[in-house]
């Protein structure tokens, strides 16, 4: 790679990675903030909820309007504007006056957090088949450690007050942009650009689009179905470990640190030895039975010493994401990259609008007294979502 490919690579990482830290600072702080305006703890377990989806909401909405952007304007200019106004919007959090002010923020957040549909975007412009899943991976590593460092960053300079992680947040935002201002290149050559269309702005028209008769659909109904059995692990991780191991705050912390070392070295350095290799649809293949083993044994853990040895699957298991995002953005072309990704990040935010709402109905109702008892049923259905992806594979194309 040139010296100019690196950098740039380098920058979609750095994007990436504090989007994720964005969220990872928030998981020690967000309850201290949201005492500030009231101290009821119903009212900050219901808050700290409507904050999670509206992100979510937000990020679905925007994903593919980035990516349509980009498409038309380049990935550049995207990119950079997102950072900067992500930058100002931390600011904006972290001295809001009020509850308004702080949702706001949080809005503005999840529109700025979908530019990793413009940088997977960017990445698949600077990749071929040579190391496309391998970029891939880096993408997944990033978000990795971003989760690792971010809950880390929050809990030690929330001792310096509320404000001062969204800071250190903003400053980080700033001088990645300031970064790529000076060295990011555009991907994306004018010839290849195409006209913005405002039907093309709606998420659900993308969704609908992309579930169409196509080359890729088997593929993206395997991704789908993987990325809703992922969203067990955010929506019911705390009240599972708290509840079936009397688990700490700090010991759920040190948990989501440990599972982010384990995505960031799967995605960020086996993906890149095991998937040339393996080729990218054996890689999935392989990916997607670990992974299926993995949640099983998450069901049925008896000891929390037990969850380390599970997570350790992920390091393995995590070369299934990029092998199914390379498979998928083989088939399609670069002046298209912009939409896809942009979809897919729809498609990811639309499942963690809908799968913390199933995960955690299905945790009370096997947790309530009188049900038949079994905390982890929601791991069993996360089982059966991945079971669909498997039996989808014999109907992928050029499995070669």
């Amino acid at each position: 790679m040139t010296k100019t490919s690196k950098a740039s690579v380098s920058f979609v990482f750095g994007t990436v990675f504090l989007d994720s830290l964005g969220l990872g600072i928030l998981i020690p702080v967000f309850p201290e903030i949201m005492r500030r305006f009231n101290s009821d703890p119903t009212f900050v377990s219901e808050y700290f909820g409507y904050f999670i989806s509206l992100y979510s909401l937000m990020q679905f909405i925007a994903s593919p309007v980035l990516g349509a952007l980009a498409d038309r304007y380049g990935r550049r200019p995207i990119l950079l504007l997102s950072l900067f106004v992500g930058g100002l919007d931390y600011l904006l959090m972290a001295f809001a006056p009020n509850l308004f002010i702080l949702f706001l923020g949080r809005i503005v957040s999840g529109l700025t957090g979908a530019n990793q549909s413009v940088a997977s975007s960017y990445m698949a412009d600077i990749s071929d088949d040579t190391n496309r899943a391998a970029n891939f991976g880096m993408i997944g590593a990033a978000f990795g450690m971003g989760f690792i460092v971010g809950p880390g960053i929050g809990g030690l300079l929330v001792n310096s007050g509320t404000a001062a992680p969204f800071i250190a947040a903003a400053v980080l935002n700033l001088l990645n942009c300031l970064f790529g201002y000076f060295i990011l290149p555009e991907s994306l050559p004018p010839e290849k650009r195409r006209m913005l269309e405002l039907k093309n702005l709606n998420p659900f028209r993308s969704l609908i689009k992309i579930f169409s008769p196509s080359p890729i659909l088997v593929l993206v109904w395997i991704f789908f179905f993987y990325i809703l059995m992922g969203q067990v692990h955010p929506s019911v991780w705390t009240l599972y470990t708290e509840y079936k191991f009397h688990w700490t705050a700090t010991e759920v912390g040190l948990s989501l640190s440990y599972a982010g070392a384990m995505i960031a070295l799967g995605q960020g350095y086996l993906t890149r030895i095991l998937i040339p290799r393996l080729g990218e649809f054996r890689a999935l293949t392989i990916g997607l039975l670990l992974v299926l083993v993995d949640t099983i044994l998450f069901a049925i853990v008896t000891e929390g010493w037990m969850v380390y040895a599970v997570m350790s699957i992920f390091a393995l298991s995590c070369i299934a994401q990029p092998a199914v995002q390379s498979l998928i953005s083989k088939d399609v072309p670069s002046e298209e990259q912009g939409e896809l990704q942009g979809t897919l990040m729809a498609l990811g935010s639309f499942t963690s609008i809908i799968g913390p709402v199933l995960y955690t109905q299905l945790f009370a109702h096997f947790t309530t007294p009188g049900n038949f008892f079994f905390p982890g049923a929601p791991y069993v259905m996360a089982a059966l979502l991945l079971l669909i992806s498997i039996a989808l594979l014999p109907f992928v194309p050029h499995k070669k």
